[in-house]
């Protein structure tokens, strides 16, 4: 038998909001090419969706980089690990200047921006956009793979604070 305990008084969206601090999440950074030049921001809400055709989803909330990205036709998911947390928290903050001259990138045949140094990047093509409140849920499939054979230690957001996991430690349970 299972314990609940019962739900304080506060706003279902500050619940909400808690809840999802407390559950770690996988980080990404999302590139595409505006109509100024390159944009990108970091997600934690990418998520696959299907194999077959391989389609992942993730939402955009606000700011010009979002909007731009929102919009586009093709982008790049980066999947990041916590070799790149210095990358991430650029692409987290919105008056970080990005994609730099120091920055090892480059953009693709097809016009995105590619982070060279991402362990893999997903070129996707937006198939769906649904407006969801002050966001926007987007579909993308993918389109083309480019990953690097390195083996980098995964990086999670969780509790508003990025961490990496130890790789080769078994959950036991």
């Amino acid at each position: 038998m299972s314990h609940h305990t019962p739900l304080p008084a506060e706003p279902v969206g500050e619940l909400f909001k808690s809840a999802f601090r407390s559950h770690p999440a996988g980080v990404a950074i999302i590139t595409a090419s505006g109509p100024e030049g390159a944009v990108g921001l970091t997600a934690s809400s990418v998520a696959s969706v299907a194999v077959d055709p391989p389609t992942l989803a993730f939402s955009v909330t606000g700011g010009r980089s979002a909007s731009h990205i929102a919009a586009a036709q093709t982008i790049v998911v980066h999947l990041v690990g916590a070799d790149q947390v210095n990358l991430v928290r650029t692409f987290s903050d919105p008056n970080a200047p990005r994609f730099t001259s120091d920055m090892d990138w480059e953009l693709l045949p097809t016009g995105e921006p590619l982070l060279r140094e991402a362990p893999w990047a997903l070129r996707c093509e937006i198939v769906h956009r649904a407006p969801l409140g002050g966001s926007v849920l987007l579909a993308a499939t993918v389109v083309d793979i480019r990953f690097s054979p390195a083996d980098s230690a995964p990086l999670v957001y969780h509790n508003r604070e990025f961490h990496t996991l130890f790789q080769g430690v078994p959950v036991l349970g």
